[in-house]
């Protein structure tokens, strides 16, 4: 799921101009995954290839443990006819096809606010998945009903959470299955010393991300503060909450290129979001990280890894 939550990336889910970028959908983890969320002016030249294929890997990294979820999710509906899905804030699709894996015979529908990261999931699908776009909020009443949606961290790209989850809630069918996949732990690639810099480094990139995120729920258009206990929030929706699960995924070292090429892109916007927050140290590791040639940069070096956690939480309608 993956998911860069990134407070820079362009928006791709709504309206207000924070999108999130999926791609699937990690959990909490900016670390890598949102790729959500910065508003682009008018005439911003943006590389929306580059941010697609960054998404698609952090997916496909995270697939696996998508797959699972999707299995899990296919008991709770309990052989229920499962005829549409929609995944809200699909990023490329790559998600989407997995749940299309996972329901043959239900419609599945990429709902996103990117265009261009719509071209690519119906590129991916060849046909399997349909596409609408939409921009978040104000669109959630013309998507239609489903039997299951779900939605990987994107919900807290939008101001007010709470509102959120009640029109998706009112979205589904008599019986359906919302699932939302919020927060988990950040993913983590780096030894704890790693041989450059104090120790620690990547803990420390965490606490100042968590700032970060946080300046940027602040700054969201109708953004309302809520205890995010989504258990909670999914019955104050009108749901029934039917379970909450963490899937691991869970890549060892030495990690195949496509896999460091994507820690590399992740690296690489932290230290140009985050460089602030950093001290001189810190920044210095990082450049080192990023370095394509040397043995301490993560293109090359033999303990990279990949280890995410993502959660599910989940509520049926009566």
């Amino acid at each position: 799921m993956p998911h860069d939550h990134s407070p820079q990336t362009p928006g791709h889910q709504h309206g207000n101009g924070h999108g999130h970028a999926h791609g699937g959908g990690s959990g909490h983890a900016h670390g890598g995954g949102h790729a959500h969320g910065h508003h682009q002016g008018p005439g911003t030249d943006f590389d929306w290839d580059a941010l697609a294929t960054h998404l698609e890997r952090e997916a496909e990294l995270q697939s696996p443990a998508v797959t699972e979820a999707a299995h899990w999710l296919s008991g709770l509906l309990d052989g229920a006819a499962v005829r549409r899905v929609l995944d809200v804030g699909s990023g490329p699709g790559v998600i989407a096809g997995l749940l299309a894996d996972a329901f043959p015979a239900a419609e599945v529908v990429a709902v996103d606010q990117s265009a261009a990261l719509l071209d690519r999931a119906r590129t991916r699908s060849a046909g399997r998945v349909a596409t609408r776009q939409a921009d978040l909020p104000d669109d959630f009443a013309a998507l239609g009903t489903a039997d299951l949606i779900w939605s990987a961290n994107a919900i807290h790209h939008l101001g007010d959470q709470q509102a959120a989850l009640t029109a998706l809630a009112g979205a589904l069918r008599p019986g359906g299955v919302l699932a939302v996949a919020e927060r988990g732990l950040p993913a983590r690639f780096l030894p704890r010393d790693l041989g450059v810099g104090r120790p620690g480094l990547q803990a420390r990139l965490d606490a100042a991300h968590e700032d970060t995120f946080s300046r940027m729920r602040a700054e969201l258009p109708g953004t309302v503060t809520a205890v995010e206990d989504w258990t909670a929030m999914l019955a104050a929706a009108g749901l029934v909450p039917s379970g909450t699960r963490t899937f691991l995924t869970d890549h060892p070292a030495p990690l195949d290129r496509a896999a460091r090429e994507y820690l590399h892109v992740n690296l690489s916007r932290r230290r140009d979001q985050l460089a602030e927050q950093l001290d001189d140290a810190d920044r210095s590791a990082l450049d080192a990280l990023l370095d394509p040639e040397a043995p301490t940069g993560i293109l090359v070096r033999p303990d990279a890894f990949y280890l995410a956690a993502v959660t599910v939480h989940t509520a049926r309608a009566a």
